[in-house]
């Protein structure tokens, strides 16, 4: 990904910055003043123990929502340090999915999008999902999942991934420890407090057990087991950020209450490698997931990636006549040889492990005033239907970053974490609707074959009902298969095949459900690059033409085709552009205009004369505030240099803008165009892409009243910027 730097590379200092540093003194003292401001900065103390190591921020969790954040809030310059409940990271893959808008954040994570997709199996191996009889038997259907527009990066700089979450840990821990950070056993940490130095570590086996809230921030208590005997460390912060997954202990500490749909549907997860199965389906079906259905078993199996041959079967299972305790891996092996049809010789079963599909956001995010905040699927738990997870908690911590960022630097006031919350929660609950129907669509095939997943909730809860208090659970148990057995009947051979009616008429409905994409889909891109935040670190009103539940509305009944936007609120849209008056002829994105390197608003102006008297302001006011700025001036495709250099006198002293050229794509003619608005518009970008203010510029009578407005409203500070 190039770098998109401001001609003449920083910021101009001047003649007023002897007033810009009084007030920046002053916003500073103001904020301080707040008890939460003092304890971002690092050292020992609090709650009343001075020897007790104190860190600005303890992250809850070692998942990838939690190392994505510790990174972005160390390259930001925030220390902090990772506790981990497990003494080492798991290898049963979960999370493979990566949308566009998760890879747009990972290019700028020091090349991660760019590993991912050099690590990741050929596309060709997984772009589709194939329903079968078993993996060796008929083909009922299957779908296509990547479009050309994918591959031409119509939409976005970059293709979604498949790469599995254990790979996907491998990969952020080497670009923590290039940072300086380091994975710690217990017995790997000092046990005097005193020369205990805890920020830029994971420490692994440590547990969150206890939270007490003290003056100035979270009194930690770290369970961690050393030589055989239980011990606790204590460490103070002024943020507790819990990223410790769907059964958090953090919002279980804070007393926050999830809200949605429990017990959707649980599972036994077999993690198993087989070459001569991924060698197999390479050759004959390659796919991503493969729905099976027999009358000896029915299986959904993720194939992580054939080229090693690692797979997972989910496998439905009705407690309390089935028990996890019932899949041994003996009868998981049975299952599996039933699913493909033949027996993988080189078959290894790594790991069963039991899960529960749940559809439920948290009833807040921030808690234990604005101490503890909630991140990813700590906050949210989806079913896996569309890959939501781990995607929307990457997504929290992008959106998190930079507000710590400007928080800690006394930019902002507390009261911009409750951005986080008011514009990631709305999000998060969209998602919950949209996998939950995502997951609706998955069981209409079933249904379809004559498996309907209501009916066999029906005969459970109805055994559950009527005989649970009178027979034996292993009678139970034999009633339950019994009627499941009958009811795989329906997919035998002898009623799907097309001489049946019945089967024909089953199958016919099939394909048809299949080609009119009302099956399980794998991409949203309406959703994953078009949501927008309307309450939020942003100015919208000007721009805010519906409420989020009647955009929500629309967007269920239309299609899944991503309408690029400005919108305040919105992700910035993608063009292709090139830099104008340098050296450098590479082409880079619009996204690419926004720095990966450090929270840095973007200002993008066409070069018209009300344009840069905004810019000009913009400049001037980021500069007394001390935040990162710079100007974006977009000119159309094919601008002579002599034209370009305009920009140089409209905007001295200020050095730190860009010009850019279009390169747009048929039928658009310009980003403008595309964006649907008039080059008069000007637009303020946050430093996680999203939009946060949008205006004509000839309607604006007083720039340098209109940016401190703005700033006010989307900085949150405590009092207008003056």
């Amino acid at each position: 990904m190039p770098s998109v730097a401001g001609a003449g590379g920083g910021r101009h200092f001047s003649v007023n910055r002897a007033v810009a540093c009084w007030r920046h003194r002053r916003l500073r003292l103001l904020f301080l003043q707040r008890p939460l401001f003092s304890s971002l900065a690092g050292g020992r103390g609090g709650g009343g123990e001075d020897a007790t190591p104190h860190l600005p921020v303890v992250v809850v969790g070692a998942g990838p929502v939690g190392l994505v954040l510790s990174f972005l809030l160390t390259k930001f310059g925030i220390k902090c340090a990772v506790l981990e409940k497990n003494i080492e990271f798991t290898r049963h893959p979960r999370a493979h999915f990566i949308n566009n808008r998760t890879m747009e954040i990972f290019r700028k994570l020091d090349g991660l999008a760019g590993d991912i997709e050099k690590s990741q199996p050929p596309v060709d191996l997984w772009r589709k999902f194939v329903y079968c009889t078993s993996l060796s038997g008929s083909i009922l259907g299957s779908v296509d999942h990547m479009k050309q527009e994918d591959f031409d990066k119509v939409i976005s700089p970059i293709s979604v991934a498949h790469f599995s979450q254990h790979k996907l840990v491998d990969l952020l821990l080497k670009k923590l420890e290039g940072i300086g950070f380091q994975t710690c056993l217990p017995d790997e940490i000092g046990s005097s407090t005193q020369d205990l130095v805890l920020e830029n570590k994971i420490l692994m086996g440590h547990e969150c057990s206890s939270i007490q809230p003290t003056d100035n921030g979270i009194l930690i208590g770290a369970s961690f087991n050393k030589a055989g005997r239980m011990q606790e460390r204590k460490i103070h912060c002024g943020l507790l950020l819990g990223t410790d997954g769907a059964r958090s202990t953090v919002r279980e500490l804070a007393g926050i209450h999830m809200k949605g749909q429990r017990d959707l549907q649980k599972l036994v997860s077999v993690h198993f490698l087989s070459k001569d199965l991924g060698k197999y389906l390479s050759r004959e079906r390659p796919g991503m997931l493969f729905f099976i259905f027999n009358p000896d078993a029915i299986g959904v199996l993720v194939a992580h990636d054939l080229g090693h041959g690692e797979f997972v079967l989910q496998i439905p299972f009705y407690p309390p006549q089935q028990m996890f305790e019932d899949f041994s891996t003996k009868v998981c092996e049975e299952i599996i040889v039933k699913l493909v049809g033949w027996e993988p010789t080189d078959m290894r079963i790594l790991d069963i492990k039991p899960w529960v599909m749940h559809a439920e956001v948290a009833e807040k995010y921030i808690g234990c005033n604005n101490r503890i905040i909630l991140v990813g699927d700590a906050a949210h738990r989806f079913p896996p239907a569309g890959g939501f997870g781990m995607n929307t908690g990457v997504q929290d911590a992008h959106n998190l970053a930079w507000k710590l960022y400007i928080l800690q630097n006394c930019v902002a006031s507390p009261s911009i974490l409750q951005t986080y919350e008011s514009e990631r929660r709305p999000v998060a609950i969209f998602n919950t609707e949209l996998s939950v129907e995502n997951f609706k669509a998955a069981m209409s095939i079933p249904a379809t074959l004559g498996l309907d997943p209501t009916v066999a909730n029906s005969v459970h809860q109805v055994i559950n009902s009527s005989l649970g208090s009178v027979i034996p659970r292993n009678l139970q148990k034999m009633v339950l298969e019994g009627l499941f057995s009958i009811g795989r009947a329906q997919v035998s051979d002898y009623i799907l095949n097309k001489k049946n009616p019945l089967g024909s008429s089953r199958l016919a409905r099939l394909r048809s459900i299949l080609d009119e994409g009302k099956s399980l889909q794998l991409q949203f891109p309406a959703e994953d690059l078009g949501f927008r935040y309307e309450l939020g670190a942003l100015d919208a009103e000007d721009c805010a033409e519906r409420t989020y539940e009647a955009e929500k509305l629309k967007n269920s009944k239309r299609s899944r085709e991503y309408i690029p936007s400005a919108k305040v609120g919105s992700r910035l849209p993608h063009m292709l552009m090139r830099a104008v008056s340098t050296s450098n002829e590479g082409v880079f994105s619009t996204l690419d205009l926004v720095s990966g390197d450090k929270p840095e608003f973007a200002l993008l102006i066409a070069p018209l004369k009300e344009s840069y008297e905004l810019a000009r302001a913009m400049l001037k006011i980021a500069d007394e505030l001390r935040l990162s700025a710079k100007i974006c001036v977009i000119w159309p495709q094919g601008s002579v240099d002599a034209k370009v250099k305009g920009s140089r006198s409209e905007l001295a002293p200020w050095t730190n803008y860009v010009d850019v050229e279009e390169i747009p794509r048929a039928p658009v003619n310009s980003w403008w165009d595309m964006c649907q608005i008039t080059r008069k518009s000007v637009i303020l970008v946050r430093p996680d892409e999203h939009i946060a203010w949008r205006t004509e510029s000839d309607k604006v009578r007083d720039a340098d009243s209109e940016v401190r407005r703005v700033f006010s409203k989307v900085l949150c500070p405590t009092r207008p910027i003056q």
